[in-house]
C-alpha cells in the first residue's frame, strides 16, 4: 500500500517491480493518476480489495542503458517515461534515433520523449503524443519542440530495442520517470527497451461500490464497520 502522490507512486513501483509485488496507491497528492483510491475514502476502498474484491494489473515499464565509449556508465527504470533534453540555457539538442539496426531519423528540438503506456498520458501527452491502452504492446516517442514539423509522434512495436545517439547539443541530459537523471556528452547513446519486470497495481473490481461483508485469509471479518480494524491490522 502507497500513501502520497504519483511520484510516490512511481518511486516505489520501480524498486519493487522485480519483486512482482502488487501495489495500491492511496492519493494524497494532487493528480493522483496512478494512485487512483481517494485518502479520505481509503478504508471504505480497501475493504472489499482486502476480500479479495480487485483487479491487478500488469502493465509494460521500460529498462535504459547508457553508453559511452562501449562502457555502460548509466542504468535506469520508468514507469512512465525515459526523456532526453536539453539544458535549461542552451539551445536545441540533434539526436539519432535508432530501432535495431535501423535508422529513423535525426531530431532537431528541445528533447525527445519515449514513454510506455502508463506513460503516454504523462509528459507525452503535453507534447501533443496519443494515449496509449495500457493493453497495446507499443511505445510513443514524441518529439518536445521539434523543429522540422515532418518530426511527429510515432507509435513503435516494445519488441525491438530504441537506440538514441547525441549527436549535437550542450548540458543535454537523460531521465527516468524525471528521477534518476545523467548527463550526457556528444556520441553517448542511450539504449531503450521493454523491461522483463512489470509494475503490477490492484484496483476495485469494477461494481464492487459498496465493500461487502466477508472473511479475509485470516479469517478476520471485512466489512464498513470492520474496515479500520483491518487496516490498523
Amino acid at each position: 500500500m502507497v500513501v502520497g502522490g504519483d511520484g510516490t507512486m512511481l518511486g516505489v513501483a520501480r524498486e519493487l517491480a522485480r519483486h512482482g509485488t502488487p501495489l495500491v496507491g492511496i492519493n494524497q497528492g494532487r493528480l493522483g493518476f496512478i494512485t487512483d483510491v481517494p485518502v479520505d475514502e481509503f478504508a471504505r476502498a480497501l475493504a472489499p480489495m482486502i476480500a479479495g474484491d480487485y483487479e491487478e494489473e500488469r502493465r509494460t515499464m521500460l529498462t535504459g542503458v547508457v553508453w559511452r565509449d562501449d562502457e555502460r556508465i548509466f542504468e535506469g527504470f520508468a514507469v512512465n517515461d525515459v526523456v532526453v533534453s536539453r539544458g535549461a540555457a542552451s539551445s536545441m539538442v540533434e539526436l539519432k534515433v535508432e530501432i535495431g539496426s535501423e535508422f529513423v531519423a535525426n531530431f532537431r528540438a528541445d528533447g525527445l520523449i519515449l514513454a510506455a503506456p502508463t506513460g503516454s498520458t504523462a509528459y507525452a501527452l503535453s507534447a501533443g503524443g496519443p494515449i496509449l491502452h495500457p493493453g497495446i504492446a507499443g511505445f510513443v516517442m514524441v518529439p518536445i519542440a521539434p523543429h522540422d514539423l515532418s518530426n511527429r509522434p510515432i507509435v513503435l512495436p516494445d519488441t525491438g530495442e530504441i537506440v538514441i545517439e547525441i549527436v549535437a547539443g550542450r548540458d543535454t541530459s537523460v531521465s527516468f520517470d524525471m528521477h534518476a537523471l545523467a548527463s550526457l556528452l556528444h556520441g553517448d547513446r542511450i539504449a531503450v527497451r521493454r523491461s522483463r519486470d512489470r509494475y503490477a497495481s490492484c484496483t476495485l473490481a469494477a461494481g464492487a461500490t459498496t465493500p461487502r461483508c466477508a472473511a479475509s485469509s485470516t479469517g478476520t471479518p471485512v466489512c464498513p464497520d470492520h474496515a479500520q480494524k483491518v487496516v490498523a491490522a
